[in-house]
């Protein structure tokens, strides 16, 4: 499901909101995928990226971001 606010979430070792995630990930939020059943965000949008949510570990619920460019530039 695509939604167009923000919705907190949380991991075992952090709680994520909003503020939190734009001062770690340097961008503004816009949007967020959140397949059924689950909590934890699979794509966060932001104005200039892209933002891979991936499940660190199997054992504990940890995650990490890979931020992708949204409009790169070729040259």
């Amino acid at each position: 499901m695509m939604i167009c606010e923000w919705k907190s979430f949380s991991t075992d070792s952090e709680t994520y909101t909003q503020e939190a995630f734009e001062e770690n990930i340097g961008d503004e939020f816009e949007a967020m995928m959140i397949k059924d059943n689950e909590d934890i965000p699979n794509y966060i949008w932001t104005v200039n990226f892209v933002i891979i949510v991936k499940r660190y570990s199997k054992v504990l619920n940890d995650i990490s971001f890979e931020k992708i460019p949204r409009n790169p530039v070729c040259e």
